[in-house]
């Protein structure tokens, strides 16, 4: 088998008015005018796999991926690390995992193995830890009143938590408390102001205004990552679990080793390619730290890739973010991503377990061309 040609599609899929953010506060998202790539590696039989990018990356670079793949036979490739032949790799090399476009073309290769040797992708990761994979609501930057419409959304789609996009200047304690009135203090929310919270002393205030509300799940990135004393300071004043965003093992070690080695993380929110992830997974499961899987609004593809991945973890026991298919007006997929009571079922198709929906796909690409 070899692989023949990548046919790539570019597409902008715009957000669904008002799930993301309130106009009071951003208006339009913006970011989901971005272009993502949706990528198809076809080979000489009738196997073929799916991928897709990040939004924004150069249309040259998954082109320059895509030269790295043709020719090549997918049931020989190095799955951890796709780009590089085995008999050319140094015996002292120790990155893996990168090159252009390579998440995008790692999920391919994954799903195009997968349909082949009749197996999940979760499986070709070492195996699924668990048939379920824990799940949370998420909005942008929402007033009160929004806020509670759209918590009362998630609660009729069974959703037990919230992720929330804040910053310190927004009625912080005025929005979790609509959401409480709503949902109950069981319904977690996880707040994420994306380093907006500014200085310790400010997190520090605020963490104590929420807590009686009862509600947070967890503070993540309050401050920049930066400022690691900062850090230090709120992890020993705030009632309620601390968090980073770290998409490699060494930031995971750095946050683990703050504080005199005591540590100012308590969880983390993990982010890589599919065998990256497991990679960040695991320094942070040495520690016992819980993880869960980030996301970027993406679609179906990749979202489905994250379920793989987050099946696959053992410490991935937090909620993650699977959100394309309800912030986005397609998610490009025939069957689209299901919840239940918080959860999403481990997908047990062979490959990734999604197709795509060539009418939509249709709809929504502004341009395509075929790489061979």
């Amino acid at each position: 088998m070899k692989i023949t040609s990548v046919d790539v599609w570019t597409v902008v899929v715009p957000t669904i008015p008002g799930r993301v953010h309130s106009p009071e506060y951003e208006g339009k998202a913006g970011w989901d005018e971005v272009p993502k790539h949706i990528i198809r590696v076809d080979t000489d039989t009738e196997y073929y796999g799916l991928g897709e990018t990040g939004r924004g990356l150069p249309i040259d670079q998954v082109r320059e991926g895509a030269r790295k793949m043709i020719g090549r036979d997918p049931e020989t490739i190095t799955l951890q690390d796709i780009f590089v032949w085995r008999a050319d790799r140094p015996d002292d090399e120790m990155t893996v995992g990168r090159g252009p476009a390579y998440d995008a073309f790692e999920m391919a290769i994954f799903d195009l193995v997968g349909r082949v040797q009749g197996l999940p992708v979760h499986a070709l990761l070492g195996g699924a830890m668990r048939d379920r994979v824990r799940a949370d609501y998420w909005m942008g930057h929402q007033t009160p009143e929004d806020g509670k419409k759209a918590v009362a959304r998630a609660l009729k789609y069974g959703f037990k938590g919230v992720k929330i996009k804040c910053r310190i200047q927004e009625p912080m304690y005025e929005r979790l408390k609509a959401m409480r009135d709503v949902a109950g203090a069981n319904f977690k929310v996880t707040v994420d102001p994306n380093e907006r919270f500014y200085t310790a002393e400010q997190a520090i205030e605020l963490a104590e205004q929420l807590a009686p509300l009862g509600n947070v799940e967890v503070f993540e990135d309050p401050i920049p990552k930066s400022d690691i004393e900062g850090y230090e300071k709120i992890h020993d004043a705030i009632p309620f679990p601390l968090a980073m965003h770290l998409g490699d093992g060494p930031g995971v070690v750095r946050g683990l080793q703050a504080d005199g080695g005591k540590g100012v993380i308590d969880c983390v929110n993990l982010g890589g390619s599919l065998f990256g992830f497991q990679r960040n997974a695991a320094v942070a499961a040495a520690a016992n730290l819980p993880c869960w899987h980030g996301s970027g609004n993406d679609l179906g593809i990749v979202d489905t890739s994250f379920v793989h991945a987050a099946a696959s973890a053992p410490n991935c026991t937090m909620a993650s973010d699977f959100v394309g298919s309800w912030t986005r007006e397609d998610d490009l997929i025939v069957e689209p991503i299901e919840f239940v009571d918080g959860y999403v079922p481990t997908p047990e198709k062979p490959g990734l377990g999604c197709e795509l929906d060539y009418d939509a796909l249709q709809k929504y690409t502004q341009a395509h061309e075929k790489i061979s």
